[in-house]
């Protein structure tokens, strides 16, 4: 086609009295990855599911490849591959199992049949994995099949439904390494995404939110936009930055201030001048540099230029950490754990101290071992061997104490969606022992401080996305922890909700709340102090997001990433241990 794939003509779609879409109107050329990027709730997947012929707009017209939507629906079907989130496997079929399936249901049979799957095992390294489980493959190799299945026949257009939430950046990187060759062998991609970094991949842009397009074209047109105003503080004392952070936050001209490893970056509006370091009493040694714009750059200043702003307060002062003194090294400790189910060794010895205040990141592929390394230090999951101390208390000899130091915030949303936002502060109050007084100041404390009174009287389960992570991070912390445990807590947020929420934890931080985090944004995890990676069930480096960088730096790559780090770091330890064997 030298045209559209698609064409979008002013689509409107409602589910009951919500707009999930409002007037949108694009065109998806083919020959390219075209981006459709945008937090949870943005109306990405409802997009998606009405190009693919599945869902019927309340006004407007798609053409898909030639075809109408709505009246040419099975047309559509046969020249559009469609990988929806988690994957759309079947969990307790065998890879080869899927496959069948999904030819079933295509009419592939046959020489044809027998060819795509050679052609696909190929493609995605799963030949050796035929006979496994689906469910127990790792997210990456999950991620893998799911795209084999959806190519069974080879589509004009693919589209993939945020084919990258949850999946480590190795697992990221490969996938894009295979969509790329897809799109040289000339078909079409839409990527559904709410990791902005993979927008700068793609060849044009769709950026939704809110249900509504607030542009579209190359993403380097957006970036352009803000040329000139992003700056990067280096050069802060690490004790500091935090207080310097905060004064950039207050001052007039700064629309975005986020730290970033060792340096804080800054966004200004249009036409202020960015502060001098002296201004920001960021220390003798202190400079404030240009710097290239990203993506996530361009967008929160699109955001903040709507208006748009998030409850960014300081932390609610209903109660306060009560970290014992002592040693300040051994807030958070690891000796040797070790977690073994039957014959297999998940965690292998891992070691590693937290400090009072200190911001810790745990990374790791999927399957490396990082979330039962959590689970065991949050006394979630029994310890095979090795110890685990919380403000020195033993999980081991004293659970119930050491557990009452700590707060947790999983991944999943873990609040009971049918009872009111009012009734889970006070359920999760009266869980942790408070009573009285105090009880009525710690729930009054958090509905102000997160900005929860006007839902006070809402199920939980109707919040938006950014307020049950703000009630869920109330919750875990309104019995003053000594410790915060945070298991990917703003995955799918927008990015002005993971502002606001790293706000707190900054300001937990500030207060001597030690903070452990798990997360696959490796941009989220520039703003922790320490990272620890986790590999093949063992910690392969321990340092600040800085010094990580610094040991993946080569003449080849002069500025790396984090993930550049994470998967040279990686890609290193696979040639010592093999070196080694």
């Amino acid at each position: 086609m030298t045209g559209p794939l698609v064409t979008i003509d002013d689509i409107t779609c409602r589910f009951g009295k919500r707009t999930a879409l409002q007037g949108i109107c694009a065109d998806i050329a083919p020959g390219q990855v075209t981006g459709l990027v945008g937090p949870d709730g943005a109306g990405k997947t409802t997009l998606i599911r009405l190009i693919a012929g599945l869902l019927r707009p309340h006004s407007g017209h798609i053409t898909v490849c030639g075809f109408d939507s709505v009246g040419q629906a099975e047309a559509i079907h046969g020249v559009v591959g469609y990988m929806p989130q988690r994957f759309g496997l079947y969990e307790d079929l065998t890879v080869a199992e899927n496959l069948n399936l999904n030819a079933d249901l295509r009419a592939v049979t046959g020489q044809e049949r027998s060819q795509a799957f050679e052609r696909l095992l190929g493609f995605t390294g799963l030949a050796p994995f035929t006979k496994r489980l689906a469910g127990a493959l790792s997210g990456g190799m999950k991620q893998k099949l799911g795209l084999a299945c959806t190519l069974i026949r080879p589509p004009r257009l693919l589209l993939l439904d945020e084919p990258s939430v949850g999946v480590d950046p190795l697992s990221r990187r490969e996938l894009w390494r295979m969509v790329h060759e897809l799109v040289d062998q000339g078909i079409g991609v839409l990527w559904s995404t709410a990791y902005l970094d993979e927008a700068e991949r793609c060849g044009s842009v769709l950026l939704l939110n809110d249900g509504k397009l607030l542009n579209s074209g190359a993403p380097r047109g957006m970036t352009d936009r803000i040329s000139g105003r992003t700056f990067v503080v280096r050069g802060l004392d690490p004790a500091g930055k935090r207080l310097v952070l905060d004064r950039a936050r207050q001052r007039v001209g700064v629309i975005d201030a986020l730290i970033q490893g060792r340096n804080i970056r800054l966004v200004m509006a249009e036409g202020a001048a960015a502060p001098t370091a002296n201004e920001l009493e960021a220390g003798a040694d202190a400079a404030v540099e240009p710097v290239r714009p990203r993506f996530e750059d361009a967008f929160v200043s699109l955001l903040r230029g709507q208006g748009l702003t998030s409850n960014t307060g300081a932390l609610p002062q209903g109660r306060t950490s009560e970290t014992p003194p002592g040693d300040p090294d051994a807030v958070v400790e690891a000796r040797d754990l070790t977690r073994r189910f039957g014959s297999f060794t998940a965690v292998d010895r891992i070691s590693f101290a937290v400090r009072r205040a200190e911001i810790f990141g745990l990374l790791g592929p999927n399957g490396a071992g990082k979330s039962t390394t959590f689970k065991m230090l949050c006394g979630l999951l029994p310890i095979t061997s090795g110890t685990a101390r919380l403000t020195g208390l033993s999980l081991a000899e004293a659970p119930a104490l050491a557990r009452a130091r700590l707060g947790y915030m999983s991944q999943k949303f873990s609040l009971y969606p049918d009872l009111s936002v009012q009734q889970n502060l006070e359920f999760f109050a009266g869980a942790y022992g408070l009573s009285g007084r105090t009880r009525r100041e710690a729930v009054g404390g958090m509905k102000e401080g997160f900005g929860l009174e006007p839902f006070a009287a809402s199920n939980a389960g109707e919040l938006p996305l950014g307020f049950k992570q703000r009630l869920a991070l109330a919750c875990a912390i309104m019995h003053g922890p000594a410790i915060l445990f945070l298991d990917e807590p703003t995955s799918g947020v927008d990015p002005l909700t993971r502002r606001e929420f790293w706000s707190h934890i900054n300001a937990m931080a500030g207060q001597g709340v030690t903070v452990l985090v798990t997360t696959h944004f490796m941009d989220e995890a520039e703003y922790c102090d320490r990272v620890g990676i986790v590999y093949g069930g063992v910690m392969i480096a321990t340092a600040s997001p800085d010094d990580l960088k610094e040991q993946a730096r080569t003449p080849d790559l002069p500025d790396p990433s984090l993930e550049d780090a994470f998967i040279r770091l990686i890609e290193r330890h696979d040639r010592d241990r093999k070196a080694a064997a």
